[in-house]
């Protein structure tokens, strides 16, 4: 069964998006199938991938039989539909025959309210029963349908019901961070929150009414596999003075703070983690500096920014400028790959 990994942070603006997309890329071409999918209602992924503009761009594109979006493919749950859940059907990326998308939509935020009842575990439970394990029976299925060895889930930057359903029903979560002050306080909230998210999620599955609806909620065996630091300036090769202070920073929040306290509600092994890749996990799986101008241009062509062109960026030293950025990101992306796969497997 295809392995669920969250991209997950409450902090807007860290680069979920570009993250999920940029490495579920790279694993494409590591011959591993990756499903993207956006529960965004934002819907930022989805536009990325499909080169749309706004929500009137994807208003053709959605149908509700078969379902080939997520607020759809989970109709029959929090609609109350005469039909099962069933795998989504996905888009394929152009350019990579080992990448699909399944689109976000602006309308799951409707869902949002209906959830957070049902996953407060109280005589309201009977009624709504099928939806705390609905969106984990949703994504299984449709990584079944397509035999996937990965689904990159890129999540909204809140602490809603769906957020924490998502989580504590994934294999595995993943931290964007960007140096600066806020991430730094999204850390210390996060260590507040992880821990409490997985207490429920162990609550709820000892409640016999989810273990025995039409979707069960799943055992919660969610595990960190890493931060991932973006967007700092580079200054001859290296994050500047300025980025690299915060980026200590941080470094010294995952490693007094954040992981800590994931081990103690076991959402990490730390053994375990440093076995697999040789490393602490208060090292970032990967740092990248901001893609400047590649970013405009990836997203114009629907591509990675390591994936760019001489024909999109343009020949002679504007090539060569720009090719040598390519080759640190794809490096920088083609390690983090392999340590999800160390982390995963």
């Amino acid at each position: 069964m295809g392995k669920i990994v969250n991209f997950f942070n409450h902090k807007g603006g860290v680069s979920k998006t570009t993250t999920v997309f940029n490495l579920a890329w790279m694993l494409g071409t590591m011959g591993k199938k990756v499903i993207v999918v956006d529960f965004d209602p934002q819907c930022n992924l989805t536009g990325m991938v499909l080169g749309f503009k706004g929500v009137e761009d994807l208003e053709a594109t959605y149908k509700e039989n078969p379902a080939n979006n997520v607020k759809d493919a989970l109709s029959p749950a929090f609609e109350s539909k005469p039909r099962q859940i069933v795998g989504a059907e996905c888009i394929a990326v152009e350019g990579n025959d080992n990448l699909l998308l399944l689109p976000g939509h602006i309308g799951l935020a409707e869902y949002e309210t209906t959830l957070g009842i049902a996953q407060e575990l109280s005589g309201s439970l009977l009624a709504l029963r099928n939806l705390p394990g609905s969106i984990r029976f949703m994504l299984s299925a449709t990584a079944e349908k397509y035999e996937a060895d990965y689904v990159f889930v890129d999540m909204s930057p809140s602490l809603g019901p769906v957020n924490q359903n998502l989580l504590m029903t994934s294999d595995h979560f993943i931290v964007p961070l960007h140096p600066d002050y806020f991430s730094a306080m999204a850390l210390s909230s996060l260590t507040r929150v992880l821990p409490r998210w997985k207490a429920w999620a162990e609550t709820a599955r000892g409640i016999e009414v989810l273990k025995t609806a039409d979707y069960p909620f799943p055992d919660p065996q969610a595990t960190f596999i890493g931060a991932v630091i973006q967007k700092y300036r580079p200054r001859k090769g290296a994050a500047s003075s300025a980025f690299q202070h915060w980026i200590d920073q941080l470094v010294a929040g995952l490693k007094d703070q954040l992981v800590p306290e994931l081990a103690k509600a076991k959402l990490l092994d730390i053994a375990d983690y440093t076995a697999r890749v040789g490393d602490a996990p208060w090292h970032p799986i990967m740092e990248v500096a901001d893609f400047n101008s590649l970013i405009a241009l990836s997203q114009e062509h629907q591509m990675p920014v390591y994936a760019l062109t001489p024909a999109i960026v343009g020949r002679g030293a504007i090539w060569d400028q720009a090719k040598e950025s390519m080759d640190v990101f794809y490096a920088g992306f083609e390690d983090c790959a392999k340590k999800v796969i160390a982390l995963t497997t």
